[in-house]
C-alpha cells in the first residue's frame, strides 16, 4: 500500500507511518451498546484491525461497526469466547465495553464480573498483553450488586499481569434524556429535591469512545483508574432541566418528587421480596434508580467523603445541550437503557 492511500487526514508521510506503526490488532466485547458501537467505529477510524464479539446477527447491523470484523458467539461461555471468538489468533489488545443490561444481581456478576473474569483467563492464557475496560465512576460508592461486581473484577484485571487501564465515566448524554419527550410535551421537568442536591459532567458517546481507545497508545493511562467526564462546569439536575427548556425556547418548569418516595418503594419492594420472589429484581432496580437520584457522579474525596467536580476530569468537546437539540429535531434517537431514572 503506497502512503497516499491512507486517510486525507493522515497525508503525511511520516504521520501515517506512525499511525499505521501505533495500529493494534483488537477484540471488543460489548459493541452492540451505544458506547461500544462508538468505540468500535473509532477503533476503525484510528487504523486498529477490530474483531468484534457480538450475540447475534441483530446486534451487528449498525453503520457504527462497518470496518469491523464480526464474529457471533456466547460472551457468558469461556469455550465459545475462545471458539468463536478468539480462534487461536493473535490479538493486542481487549476493549471491553460489556455491561450487565438490567444491574440486578443475577444479571451483574454473570456479566459485569464473570464474563470479564473468562475473558481474562482467555487473555492470560494466550499472551493478550492489554486490556482497556469500560466501568462506572458510581463503583467509588459501591452499594448495588452491579458495583460489587465491577469491583471484584477490577481486582483482578489490576493483579492480572495485563496493561490495563479502567475508565470510569460520568453520567452518559443518553441517561440525561428520560424527559425530553415529556417536556417536549408542555409537562414539567422532574426533579428530586429542589435538583441541586447531586451533579455530573455529561460525556457523549463519541468523546467517550475516543477516550477509551486513546488508552491503547498513551502510555501515560496505562495500569491506571481513571475517572472521566465531558467538557465544561458539572451540572445539576435543576440546571440540566433550564438546559433543557433553553433548547425548547420555554422558561422552565420544574416539579419536585420527594427523595422519600423512592426510599418507601424500595423499602417496600424489599420486604414483598421475601414473600415474592418476582419482586426482588424490581426491589434492586428501585435501589438503583435512588442511588443516581441521591448520588453525583464526581470523584468522590475519600478523605472529605464528598464529590469533587474541580478532581473530576473532563475531556471531548460534545455538550449536553447540542444533545437535546439534536434530539428535539429528531436527528438521533432515545437510546437511554435500563439505568436512567426517567
Amino acid at each position: 500500500m503506497s502512503l497516499q492511500a491512507g486517510p486525507a487526514s493522515l497525508t503525511a508521510s511520516g504521520e501515517w507511518l506512525r499511525v499505521m506503526a501505533e495500529a493494534k490488532r483488537v477484540f471488543v466485547l460489548g459493541g452492540s451498546g451505544t458506547i461500544g458501537r462508538a468505540s468500535v467505529r473509532a477503533l476503525v477510524a484510528q487504523g486498529h484491525h477490530v474483531v468484534c464479539f457480538l450475540r447475534n446477527l441483530e446486534a451487528a447491523q449498525h453503520p457504527y461497526l462497518a470496518g469491523a470484523e464480526l464474529r457471533f458467539g456466547n460472551v457468558l461461555d469461556r469455550a465459545s469466547i475462545d471458539r468463536d471468538g478468539l480462534r487461536g489468533e493473535a490479538f493486542d489488545a481487549v476493549v471491553s465495553c460489556l455491561a450487565s443490561r438490567t444491574g440486578v444481581a443475577r444479571d451483574a456478576w454473570a456479566v459485569d464480573y464473570e464474563a470479564h473474569a473468562q475473558m481474562l483467563q482467555l487473555a492470560q492464557s494466550t499472551g493478550i498483553p492489554q486490556m482497556v475496560l469500560l466501568s462506572a465512576i458510581c463503583v467509588q460508592k459501591p452499594l448495588l450488586a452491579f458495583q460489587h461486581a465491577k469491583l471484584a473484577f477490577e481486582t483482578e484485571l489490576i493483579s492480572s499481569g495485563l496493561t490495563y487501564s479502567i475508565v470510569r465515566p460520568t453520567a452518559f448524554f443518553k441517561s440525561l434524556s428520560g424527559q425530553v419527550e415529556r417536556v417536549r410535551a408542555g409537562k414539567a421537568f422532574l426533579i428530586f429535591g429542589d435538583g441541586r442536591g447531586t451533579a455530573c459532567k455529561p460525556i457523549s458517546d463519541g468523546d467517550l469512545a475516543a477516550y477509551l481507545v486513546s488508552c491503547l497508545c498513551d502510555e501515560t493511562k496505562w495500569n491506571k483508574i481513571l475517572p472521566i467526564g465531558g467538557p465544561g462546569a458539572a451540572i445539576t439536575p435543576r440546571e440540566q432541566g433550564e438546559i433543557l427548556f433553553a433548547a425548547l425556547g420555554r422558561a422552565p418548569k420544574f416539579r419536585s418528587v420527594p427523595l422519600a418516595l423512592l426510599s418507601a418503594i424500595r423499602a417496600l419492594l424489599s420486604v414483598l421480596g421475601y414473600f415474592n420472589k418476582t419482586l426482588v429484581d424490581k426491589a434492586e432496580l428501585a435501589a438503583i434508580g435512588h442511588y443516581y437520584a441521591s448520588e453525583s457522579m464526581l470523584v468522590l474525596d475519600p478523605k472529605t467523603g464528598k464529590y469533587d467536580a474541580d478532581a473530576t476530569p473532563s475531556t471531548g468537546e460534545d455538550r449536553l445541550a447540542d444533545h437535546y437539540l439534536r434530539l428535539l429535531r429528531c436527528e438521533i434517537a432515545d437510546d437511554r437503557g435500563d439505568h436512567a431514572v426517567f
